[in-house]
């Protein structure tokens, strides 16, 4: 081979060891640069974490319990703080921070939930005007290397006094199965506020549209012993409670006994009738009887309970309520035991009065109201309810007809249905009963207007 093709050759393969060199120089700069464009994406993300709270806080007094959600799910949260702002002072209510975990992966934790408890008080903040602020760093390097942040600010009034309560009237005496009212006035405005007989509350109503007088109607069930803790309290829309305390004179009811004789015949005629309505009712018809009188008694209770609960605010009544014309059958708190073939099968209350004139007789509501239901339900077979507004209701059951509807405003003598042998009947009557926020007391007091003028009237006017 001539030199001069030596020469060419080595050229040759010096030019193709330089664009080889070039080429892997090339792709390790392409390398290099998608590198640190991933890199860059990862470390300088854009999207800003979030965060909220669960509740909306207009007001903070009393120490209040909120949960506080973060969330970011690309480099992950770094810090979140919870700070209180009046004027210039800043208040630390909560901070925590994580430290890098890593740099080209997440960082730190996606999502955080802390439960918080506020206590403003303690912090030391002042009546008035502030700002809750809640702010989230997540680890990005963007924003000149202090990550995306979000920050939310809450108006809120900083509020630690109490409602004052003051009690203008308390009912003086009572009985199991008796009616009263708590006439009071309070300070301020109050998210909620009424009556409390140890643990059962009863609400408070505005008194003849006042915006500082109230009314608390209060009931003690038919088996109650004399309550031990007797107040009115309120809850500002800052958690703060105000209380007074009230007391009553007790005297026990006496007790009054009834008998029921069940026979095949009466449970030959009602159980096909329960057993429209309760399909899961098994074995014989004794047996079928006590679950009714027993299970589905509970489940009516339940019921009533829920129905009366749901009451318009205003007073709908007016002085006493009508007693319908006819022989009482049965009276309230009666303690019944249930026989059959001469031996006790059951014992049960009667919370009502019943009484029969003659066989489907115009039943009229007792007093103005709202029909909150009418409809069958169980024991008490066709029955209508009344709401009379500041949660006082009448029941009326057993009926044959029901002649108005859930929603319809009533007159007090208006005609609501008929009365019949529906349900746990065994003649024709109507079930009459009285209740104040879904406990049942006794009618007698509420049929007298010298009983209403003297524990009512006289003291709302």
């Amino acid at each position: 081979m001539s030199s001069k093709n030596r020469r060419r050759i080595g050229r040759s393969s010096r030019s193709r060891q330089k664009g080889l060199g070039r080429n892997i120089l090339i792709a390790l700069v392409l390398l290099l640069v998608c590198a640190g464009a991933a890199a860059g994406f990862i470390l300088f993300e854009t999207e800003k974490p979030q965060v909220t709270l669960n509740k909306d806080l207009l007001f903070l007094g009393s120490p209040l319990e909120i949960q506080l959600q973060a969330t970011d799910h690309k480099s992950g949260i770094q810090q979140v703080s919870l700070v209180l702002q009046q004027d210039e002072k800043k208040i630390q209510l909560f901070k925590k921070s994580f430290p890098r975990q890593a740099w080209l992966s997440k960082a730190g934790p996606g999502e955080l939930l802390e439960t918080l408890t506020l206590d403003v008080q303690q912090a030391g903040a002042k009546e008035g005007e502030a700002k809750l602020i809640v702010t989230v760093h997540d680890f990005s390097l963007n924003g000149e290397l202090q990550g995306n942040v979000t920050t939310h600010a809450f108006p809120v009034t900083i509020d630690t006094r109490a409602p004052r309560v003051h009690i203008e009237h308390a009912q003086q005496y009572m009985t199991p199965g008796g009616s009263g009212i708590v006439v009071y006035n309070l300070s301020e405005p109050s998210e909620q506020h009424g009556a409390m007989l140890d643990e059962n509350f009863f609400q408070g109503y505005p008194l003849q549209g006042s915006k500082k007088r109230f009314i608390a109607y209060i009931a003690l069930p038919w088996n109650s012993d004399k309550p031990e803790q007797m107040r009115v309290v309120a809850v500002d829309q800052a958690g703060n409670e105000g209380s007074s305390t009230f007391s009553i004179r007790f005297k026990p009811a006496k007790e009054k006994k009834d008998r029921i004789n069940v026979s095949d015949g009466f449970l030959n005629k009602k159980i096909p009738e329960f057993e429209e309505s309760y399909p899961e009712l098994t074995g014989t018809n004794l047996e079928k009887y006590l679950f009714v009188n027993q299970t589905i008694r509970v489940r009516n209770a339940e019921r009533i309970a829920a129905l009366c609960r749901n009451t318009v605010s205003e007073q709908l009544w007016q002085d006493r309520f009508l007693r319908m014309p006819g022989a009482g059958r049965a009276g309230f708190a009666d303690q019944r035991t249930y026989y059959y073939q001469g031996e006790p099968i059951d014992h049960q209350t009667h919370l009502g009065m019943d009484i029969a004139s003659t066989a489907r007789v115009a039943v009229e509501a007792a007093n103005h109201g709202k029909v909150i239901f009418a409809d069958y339900l169980g024991i008490y077979g066709n029955m209508v309810i009344i709401d009379h507004g500041q949660g006082l209701a009448s029941l009326y059951s057993h009926l044959s007809r029901i002649a108005v509807e859930p929603g319809q405003m009533v007159d007090k003598g208006g005609v609501i249905g008929n009365s019949g042998t529906t349900g746990m009947a065994g003649g024709d009557h109507l079930h009459f009963s009285m209740l104040v926020h879904g406990i049942f007391v006794t009618p007698v007091e509420w049929w007298d207007q010298h009983w209403i003028d003297v524990n009512i009237n006289n003291i709302i006017q």
